[in-house]
């Protein structure tokens, strides 16, 4: 789709030299799922989650998540209304398309964990009420390493709940030099504007649904999630499994592929699996992603 690779294009000269993160981002929401951006202050990790949602051409609201957030502050809350003596329910800013979670491991878990219901069948309840969230409705949080002050790890629950996870780095020597000249990061944010419209999304994301996936490539894919659950304690999730497949056919969409091949699942498989893998052991921690590779080196690839 000839509006996607301009999709790609407008990310790219926002975010200099990560051309692999924007594509995997923009899977990620392709396939219906939510997306964790973590890496250190300053990278560009709100400046993307900006250039998304504008780009995307959806309504969005940004929420800075901090230490005294509460629940209420995210889905909002029932208020007694004097003139018709009833309780209204008045929305909170997770009553959007986009929900930008800054630095969403700021909050406790309390406040975290608003967004459960929402992450998982798109609607909160609130006093015995279920109301229905816009569609589409992604969740697209940033956070900061764990080790960092004043973060709270995200309970596996929560993490489970983000399709994938990616890092963005520091950017090589030619990509900041660029970066330098180009001006303030907001200045460039300043001339995106939206090349998709959201029934153009909800189109894309139906063609997602329709590339082909052979069964010998769902074969392969149990058997990387086998794999994964044979050496670890805690291995990808049946959640997971079905998100891998879905983040494949959205690299298929991307690669102008009709049908799911094993390099597709290979591509994606370390950011679907970067925040719900880990080992520890004598030799040290292992994250998701590096466990991900190892797992496809060991699973024979379908011929």
């Amino acid at each position: 789709m000839s509006s996607l690779t301009e999709v790609i294009g407008a990310l790219e000269r926002v975010i200099l030299g990560k051309p692999r993160q924007i594509r995997l981002c923009l899977a990620c929401l392709l396939a219906r799922g939510h997306l964790l951006i973590e890496d250190v202050p300053g990278v560009g990790k709100t400046t993307l989650a900006h250039a998304l949602a504008r780009v995307l051409g959806l309504e969005w609201r940004r929420l800075q998540f901090t230490s005294d957030l509460l629940p209420a502050d995210v889905t909002g809350a029932s208020v007694y209304d004097r003139n018709t003596q009833q309780f209204q329910f008045r929305p909170g800013p997770v009553f959007t398309q986009l929900l930008l979670a800054d630095e969403i491991n700021r909050a406790s878990p309390k406040a975290q964990s608003a967004l459960l219901e929402a992450m998982e069948e798109r609607q909160v309840s609130v006093d015995g009420v279920t109301h229905p969230l816009p569609e589409p409705f992604f969740v697209v949080a940033t956070q900061n390493p764990h080790e960092q002050s004043g973060t709270y790890g995200l309970p596996e629950s929560q993490l489970d709940r983000f399709l994938m996870r990616v890092g963005l780095g520091y950017p090589d020597p030619a990509a900041e030099r660029k970066l330098l000249l180009a001006g303030e990061r907001h200045e460039l944010l300043h001339a995106v504007s939206a090349i998709l419209q959201p029934a153009e999304l909800l189109a894309a994301q139906r063609a997602v649904r329709a590339v082909f996936v052979a069964a010998p490539l769902l074969d392969y894919v149990q058997a990387l999630v086998a794999r994964s659950r044979a050496e670890l304690q805690l291995g990808l999730s049946p959640r997971a499994a079905q998100g891998l497949v879905r983040a494949a056919q959205a690299w298929a969409l991307l690669a102008g592929e009709r049908a799911v091949l094993p390099e597709h699942v290979q591509a994606v498989l370390p950011a679907v699996a970067a925040h719900r893998l880990e080992r520890v052991g004598a030799t040290g921690t292992a994250n998701g992603a590096a466990i991900a590779r190892e797992i496809i080196a060991a699973v024979a690839v379908p011929t």
